[in-house]
């Protein structure tokens, strides 16, 4: 048959979760009722277990479709242009980068500055009147460079994915 792709995949799993949630509703309802009130269904019993398989059910499709996107994501390379280079990883490797990871780098690079240390005059252990002078271990435009690519790369990602996940088809 037609073979799904991500986005439908991740679409299913939303609304077969909305749907076992209900069924857990439910299944809380009436799995009891107190012996003078009116049952809602006539086999209640049967009803109640019915749910009970039919979120079961639910559960090894959400199961097959999580791992279906999992191993989609981990096979499936995406080349993205960042910085003016393009950049291979698999699908799996830039959720973890949109997760945190370039925004932790961006949190490396925006750790580089003056401490702020000021330059100024003052007199050195004889008394000599001296330009005390900041010294930096870094290059100011590399790091402004570094900042700019990781605080981008996120949207970059999210837009690319974006398309990705509409023509991927599901493994």
């Amino acid at each position: 048959g037609e073979k799904m792709k991500l986005i439908e995949a991740m679409k299913k799993l939303k609304d077969l979760n909305i749907k076992a949630e209900d069924l857990r509703k439910k299944v809380s309802v009436h799995c009891a009722d107190l012996s003078f009130e009116t049952p809602m269904y006539p086999d209640q019993a049967s009803v109640v277990s019915g749910w009970i398989q039919a979120h079961s059910d639910l559960m090894q499709e959400i199961l097959k479709l999580r791992v279906g996107i999992q191993r989609t994501n981990l096979k499936t390379l995406v080349a993205i242009e960042l910085g003016g280079k393009s950049v291979s990883k698999t699908i799996s490797e830039w959720i973890h980068r949109r997760r945190d990871l370039a925004k932790l780098d961006m949190d490396m690079w925006s750790k580089l500055g003056d401490r702020g240390l000021a330059e100024q005059s003052g007199k050195d252990s004889q008394g000599q009147q001296v330009d005390i002078k900041i010294r930096r271990y870094f290059d100011p435009k590399v790091r402004d460079e570094k900042i700019d690519l990781y605080r981008s790369e996120p949207s970059v990602i999210d837009a690319t994915l974006e398309v990705v996940n509409a023509v991927t088809e599901l493994e």
